[in-house]
């Protein structure tokens, strides 16, 4: 005789009065114990990128003040530092392993690592290298993340998911944009299903808010535009064609600046010695870059204003943009600490400015933009965190335009990613590879 079963009912639950009742009694709102989880998170977050800005920003005015030949000294020195911190701190790996962590070891991110991130980092950014702060407030703050879930015992989806959120708040702290970082924190894990762990969607976005309240009222960035583009009203259906030209010219220079990075990869690979002799060529290197074209040095926050308000030709602006690929590549691949986000929407700024002098009646606005997004698409595969994020940082409020071009950015890319384990499997990308 088989045993009871209760009845298989294809009908939703009907809840008695009684049964309402008592739900509402015991919390009669939305919020519950994980909210106060993600927003506790996210405010630590906020706090650590805080603290993180206010000494890198010390360090920055410090070393600004080396122009010229003398960083042909600072910036192998610095190097030298980076690669001894690396060398006696141990490797705190590139966002590669986040990424790794997040797919294959249930998102667990390893908070042994910070020391030499933040120190490996600060002196990276500070001394002038071409990547910037959010890479390293990304795996610190996702520790964090990781971290807390050990104290609360979480486990499987929990654990990462709370590694995300955390993830998300060190991205959005940097950005401000609370939205559009929590959609990058989840867009960087694959380089083809947008969004894979979409369960960690809500954790994100409550936890970049509670960031990006904390990170402002500290620091007082965040809150305006970070930079002030001409001005553009979308008022012609051509504009759309505008905006997929620029983002099939974005896909073409993302796929020069992958060439360009795994170039100065393999010859980084061919050295045979420890990581603070490639360290410090990466610095000899930059040092030159800096001397030659002075705005490749650092991340390009403030530079890019620059490119905005001086009158540069474009044939200037054009080799700005490949000595501003290069730098970026040879500070990654030489074990200097950063991301390359910032350095790409610089990147594209330059290359959509000379093309917008090259083409008399193109809208300034409209060139950079939608080539900032194409760029920073094609190479990290993020196409809706993209949009989101230069919306918010050059206050142009229609994004459909660079929705468009970021859009064509991502689908004219590479299938084979620069960032290898966003194809998760080592089975994918032979297969990528092969195809």
């Amino acid at each position: 005789m088989s045993p009871n079963k209760p009845p298989v009912s294809n009908q939703t639950q009907r809840w008695t009065f009684a049964q309402l009742f008592g739900l509402v009694k015991r919390n009669p709102l939305m919020i519950s114990q994980w909210v106060i989880r993600w927003i506790v998170v996210g405010t630590a977050g906020g706090l650590f990128a805080a603290l993180y800005w206010n000494v890198l920003e010390f360090l920055t005015h410090r070393l600004q003040r080396f122009e010229g030949f003398s960083l042909l000294i600072v910036m192998p020195l610095s190097g030298l530092v980076i690669g001894l911190v690396i060398h006696f701190l141990g490797n705190p790996g590139e966002i590669a392993v986040i990424v790794d962590n997040i797919h294959f070891r249930g998102g667990r991110l390893d908070v042994r690592k910070n020391p030499s991130m933040i120190l490996a980092s600060l002196v990276s950014i500070s001394a002038g290298g071409s990547a910037g702060p959010e890479a390293p407030l990304v795996q610190v703050t996702g520790s964090f993340g990781t971290w807390i879930a050990d104290r609360l015992k979480l486990q499987g989806e929990d654990l990462r998911t709370m590694s995300l959120a955390a993830m998300a708040a060190g991205f959005t702290a940097l950005f401000g944009a609370p939205l559009g970082g929590a959609m990058f924190a989840l867009e960087i894990l694959h380089h083809e299903h947008i969004v894979e762990y979409y369960e960690a969607l809500m954790p994100a976005i409550v936890s970049s808010c509670a960031s990006y309240l904390v990170f402002a009222a500290i620091t007082h960035l965040g809150i305006a535009p970070t930079w002030h583009f001409p001005q553009y009203h979308l008022e012609r259906i051509d504009d759309f064609a505008i905006a997929i030209a620029f983002g099939i010219i974005g896909a073409v220079v993302g796929w020069i600046f992958m060439g360009i990075f795994r170039g100065c990869d393999y010859l980084f690979t061919l050295i045979p010695f420890p990581i603070y002799v490639r360290t410090t060529l990466a610095g000899v290197g930059l040092g030159i870059l800096a001397v030659l074209l002075p705005l490749t040095r650092y991340f390009g926050h403030e530079e890019l204003d620059s490119v905005l308000t001086a009158n540069f030709g474009a044939v200037f602006l054009l080799t700005l943009a490949f000595g501003k690929m290069a730098a970026i590549s040879i500070t990654v691949t030489g074990g200097w600490r950063g991301g390359f986000i910032i350095p790409l929407f610089f990147t594209g700024a330059c290359i959509g400015k000379a093309v917008a002098i090259l083409v008399p009646g193109l809208n300034p606005a409209l060139a950079m933009i939608c080539t900032m997004a194409a760029v920073n698409a094609a190479v990290t595969r993020t196409p809706i965190s993209t949009t989101l994020l230069l919306s918010k940082l050059t206050n142009l409020s229609p994004l459909t335009p660079i929705l468009f071009a970021s859009l064509v950015g991502f689908f004219l890319a590479p299938k084979v990613p620069l960032i290898a384990s966003q194809l998760k499997s080592q089975r994918e990308a032979t297969d990528r590879t092969i195809a």
